[in-house]
Formats: structure tokens, sequence, C-alpha cells
């Protein structure tokens, strides 16, 4: 199958590499301004194209790697051409503009793919694995956290400007709600507090959010921009009845199981080897290539991005409220 990528940053050179560990074939980029994708197009032997709706001429797949803003409309015209799309996280930037896409899409026949790449890491599938076996019984508290420098563009940073991007819970911490959801279910309520300082060279923000679950777990989940680049670091902690699992970046070891036996005083600590073996954004894309050309089943679904961003939304007007706030379910329209 033919694949048009849109975009030609970090995330658009990204996902070209993966695609070339499929059998699909990268007929072309597109960018804006065009000559912005002339290096990445001359490394896959693509062309450029002069606008979308040229591109998707072209193509059976596109694949969505530009600013969040530009999500909903682009989505909207490749279901309406009967594109297969897959679409960078976050999925939209409001509830009603997702359900638009997920129907769009839907009516069009098409299958849409959010990519919630941090599903596809090694070490939090692993530990997603450990948690559907029942090996650490119960989840009760889950605690999350993903901190870097603030992303910067060369063109204008449009990360500065939340109504494009969303801001640091809709475009960072969009990662760890979803994985949170992933492991404990669907959420009731969110809590959140941010805080911001405007340095003169660059401006940080950190953020912390409490998810109550309607399972009855809780999760932490932290977010920061305020790291000097290159640094970027993640953790993880699932607390339940028979155990506990660890992860963090910044240690060796790539997951640790502390899981209380029956009948033993002390825990059985477990350090499997490193389950790393290809990037997790190949491995994505790989998996979302085999439902488009098998019909094989994926582990997010379209749903799954709409209820990251309707979490994500919640604790930026709970930050505005001081507030809680509640969550309804979701309806895909």
């Amino acid at each position: 199958m033919k694949v048009g990528i849109a975009g030609a940053g970090f995330m658009g050179s990204t996902h070209a590499a993966a695609w070339k560990d499929t059998a699909a074939q990268i007929v072309g980029f597109v960018a804006d301004p065009p000559h912005e994708a002339n290096n990445i197009a001359a490394q896959y032997g693509a062309k450029v194209f002069n606008d979308y709706a040229s591109m998707l001429a072209e193509v059976d797949i596109v694949d969505i790697c530009t600013p969040t803003f530009l999500h909903c409309d682009m989505v909207l015209q490749a279901a309406a051409a009967g594109k297969h799309i897959i679409c960078e996280k976050p999925l939209a930037l409001s509830i009603e503009e997702g359900q638009k896409m997920i129907s769009a899409c839907k009516k069009a026949g098409v299958q849409l793919h959010v990519a919630q790449v941090v599903r596809f890491f090694p070490e939090y599938a692993l530990a997603k694995q450990t948690v559907a076996s029942g090996e650490i019984g119960a989840v009760g508290v889950v605690r999350l956290s993903r901190g870097s420098f603030r992303p910067k563009k060369p063109n204008g940073n449009w990360f500065l400007d939340e109504s494009k991007s969303g801001g640091i819970m809709m475009d960072l911490m969009v990662h760890d709600f979803d994985y949170a959801r992933w492991i404990s279910g669907d959420v009731e309520s969110v809590f959140a507090r941010k805080i911001t300082r405007n340095f003169p060279d660059s401006p940080v923000d950190y953020a912390t959010a409490i998810l109550k679950h309607r399972s009855g777990a809780i999760s932490h989940v932290a977010g920061a921009w305020a790291y000097p680049p290159p640094t970027f670091r993640t953790a993880i902690e699932i607390s339940g009845d028979g155990g506990m699992i660890e992860f963090d970046s910044d240690t060796t070891a790539p997951i640790r199981n502390l899981i209380q036996k029956p009948g033993s005083s002390s825990p059985d600590v477990g350090l499997p080897s490193s389950p790393v073996s290809e990037s997790p954004y190949t491995t994505e894309i790989k998996e979302f290539y085999a439902a488009i050309t098998e019909n094989k089943a994926v582990r997010v679904v379209p749903l799954d991005g709409l209820a990251a961003v309707q979490i994500a939304l919640a604790a930026i007007e709970s930050v505005k409220s001081g507030k809680a706030v509640q969550l309804t379910s979701l309806v895909e329209a």
C-alpha cells in the first residue's frame, strides 16, 4: 500500500523510519512550506507534494504528523477521500472535534488509528501485561511521571500557544492519561494543578493531576517541561494488593516486580531481561499496518484517543476552576 506523510519534522521523520520496516511504500511528504520536506523526501526516494489534497490523491494511507490544531481538518479531508489514517496524539483539541473525526471515518469506511505510542514502549507494555495477568492483584494506586525540556520549533513555537497545542496537559501528559486509563479503566473525576514560570530564555511548566477511576483505583500523573535539553525522564509505579511494579528511566533495570508471595516474609524481586527489541514507533506502525491490511486487532482504538483528550481537558478545566471535574461517559457519535 502507498503511504503519504503529512509533516516533515521530528514525528514525520520518526514515522517514516518506522514505515520502512513494513511492506508499504512511502510515496511522499507534504509540509508547510513544501520545501521543508525536501531533505526527508530525498532520503526515502519520495516526492514532495505542494499541498495535502495532491498527496491524498496518490496514497492509500495518510500518516498525520502535523501540529495538533491541524488534526481535525486533515482527518476529515482524508476520510472524505477514502483514505486510512494514522493520526499523531493527541487526537484533537476538543471532544466535539474528536467525535466528528471518528464519525467521519466510520461513515467513510476507513480506519483511524491514534498514535498513543506509550502503549507500545516495551516497559509500559510489559507492566500492562503483568497487571493483566493478575500477578500483582487488584490495582489500587498508579503513579506516572514524564519530564523533559519544553519543545521548540525553528519557525515559531506553536507549543507556546495553548489554543494550538493544549499545553503541557494535552501535549505531554496525554501519554500518561491514556496509560493510566489502560491500566485502571475509565476515569470518574480529575483534580489538577499547574505552575508556569516565564523565565526570559525558556518558560517552564509543571503540572500534576489525580485521576479517580471508576474501578476505585487512583492515578497520580505528573508532567514537566522544566529540564535542560536533552533531558527526558519517565517513571511508573503500579501498586496492587499483591505486589508492585516499578520502572524508572534513570535506572538500568527496565522493570522491577515486587511481588509478595503467600507464606513468604519477603517480596520476590524479579528483574527480567530488557524487553527492548525495536523502536516502539516501529512496533506501533507495524500494528496499525497489520490492522489495515489484515484486519488484525490493535491495542489502541479511536475511543481510547478520545478518552485521553477528555481526561486532558478535564485536567485543564480543573486547573482553571480549582475544583475536581467529573467526567461523563463518552459517545463516539
